[in-house]
């Protein structure tokens, strides 16, 4: 089948321009956060992941209403439970949303702490700041475990859970349209955040999404992309792991392996200046993360029982 891009639409309201990938399956590149998505089917209109910032959700959803009016919404589809994916649900409503059952753990623990911590974060853009004084969380109202399957109209979507990011992380597979909607697994020329990967699962996760038989691949972040996006992610994390391995069979402790390695990941993909501090950051806490994982791996083939950590490291 021969790919195909059409033409770009341009949102009433201007804050970003939707795309449209296949008939009635669009995208927007154009907000912080993540890329999100919808599709059209006979009886309503099925969303994946919702903007962060109020401004750009409230334009997302008139884009949607705008293309395709009086269309109700059917469901909220969230890759993971992360702000940046399903923050925005609350401008969606009344939709139901859907998402791995660890996800809805994760939500419905978020606390008015955590609010907070996410207004912080937009401490340098008060007017955005202003925007996130009212947040309500809108956990799953459907979950589900490995698979699930929609059916509606002439569409067919499947969710599938593939961990890796988190212990949430699924990903949005149309089968006739030959599009995948990847979330956080897949990262485009940018480091990775792996504060709470598992990166034999994120491997696995890589080599489910290249057996496909996508023509496209939707990252949570960054450009539509074809299945060879995923080798240099995967290269990323093995040369993580193997980097890691190395410091720690040589006696490093944890801030030794992240002090001495921090520098030799940051090359990997560009940075823009004004990111290098909070990149080194999220590269440190992915470096823990590995470090762990080594950890417990030399210490099961050691016959030492250890408790696994799904919590984010923050550090």
């Amino acid at each position: 089948m021969a790919r195909r891009r059409s033409a770009v639409r341009i949102g009433m309201t201007g804050l970003g321009e939707r795309e449209e990938l296949a008939p009635g399956v669009f995208i927007n590149t154009n907000y912080r956060g993540c890329t999100p998505g919808f599709m059209y089917t006979e009886e309503g209109i099925i969303l994946i992941d919702s903007p962060l910032i109020p401004k750009q959700a409230i334009d997302w959803r008139q884009q949607i209403e705008d293309e395709y009016p009086d269309q109700p919404f059917l469901y909220m589809i969230n890759t993971d439970h992360h702000r940046g994916h399903a923050l925005g649900n609350q401008y969606f409503m009344p939709v139901k949303v859907i998402a791995h059952e660890r996800a809805h753990k994760e939500m419905s623990g978020y606390t008015e702490n955590f609010k907070e911590r996410v207004r912080n974060s937009f401490k340098r853009e008060p007017e955005i700041q202003a925007q996130l004084n009212n947040i309500i969380i809108i956990p799953p109202h459907i979950t589900f475990t490995q698979r699930s399957t929609l059916l509606y109209g002439s569409r067919r979507i499947e969710l599938i859970y593939v961990g890796g990011h988190t212990p949430a992380t699924s990903i949005v597979w149309l089968p006739e349209e030959k599009i995948c909607f990847v979330g956080d697994i897949l990262w485009v020329d940018q480091h990775p955040y792996m504060a709470q990967g598992n990166t034999l699962e994120w491997l696995r996760a890589l080599e489910t999404i290249r057996k496909l038989g996508a023509e496209y691949l939707i990252p949570g972040h960054g450009p539509v992309c074809g299945p060879d996006a995923t080798y240099r992610v995967a290269e990323y994390i093995e040369f993580m792991r193997k980097r890691v391995r190395e410091y720690y069979l040589d006696g490093k402790n944890k801030n030794e392996t992240k002090s001495g390695l921090v520098g030799e990941m940051l090359e990997w993909f560009p940075v823009p200046p004004e990111r290098k501090a909070k990149i080194e950051s999220q590269i440190k806490s992915g470096l823990n993360r590995v470090f762990r994982e080594i950890q417990r791996e030399q210490d099961a083939a050691a016959g030492i029982v250890s408790l696994d950590e799904d919590e984010e490291d923050d550090d």
